[in-house]
């Protein structure tokens, strides 16, 4: 009988240690907030969207607004298309909003930033922004430092 009751035990702890694994995996993943419900759909173009991944959070003022869905490339423009879908709620971002690609902390994910404008027109379904801000690329910032060349082409006027 005794050996029945630890064994009935045992069962409900592994059961909640499972349980509690799936719930943080899902957590971690950020599936549980993927559901955008109504949103539109707007675009930005970057030079480099360093480890941005779909699904990225979109933020304004540290309040996530949306999330990213698709990061393309135009072959005419070389450049990075990210789509962004933003929750309908949302809907009096002005055109002349900023999005910016920044990082959590020093080696965290990256997320877009928006910083609204003061245009008095909003973004619609299929705008696209038009002022971006690659992401920073560590290694290119730490080659400029030991080699000099960061303000160099400003002394010789761009020789």
């Amino acid at each position: 009988m005794e050996s029945r009751t630890v064994e009935l035990w045992v069962g409900v702890f592994v059961v909640l240690g499972l349980a509690a694994l799936t719930f943080l995996s899902v957590r971690a993943s950020n599936l549980a907030e993927y559901r955008d419900g109504d949103a539109y759909t707007v675009v930005a173009r970057f030079d480099n969207v360093g480890s941005l991944r779909v699904r990225a959070p979109v933020t304004i003022a540290g309040v996530r607004v949306g999330r990213v869905s698709a990061i393309d490339f135009d072959t005419e423009q070389f450049k990075a298309v990210v789509r962004m879908a933003i929750t309908a709620r949302y809907n009096n971002l002005p055109q002349d909003t900023v999005a910016a690609i920044r990082t959590a902390g020093l080696i965290g994910e990256q997320f877009i930033g928006l910083d609204p404008g003061g245009a008095p027109d909003a973004l619609k379904d299929g705008d696209e922004i038009e002022i971006t801000q690659s992401a920073l690329v560590i290694e290119q910032l730490i080659g400029q430092f030991l080699y000099g060349q960061a303000g160099k082409g400003d002394k010789d006027g761009g020789k």
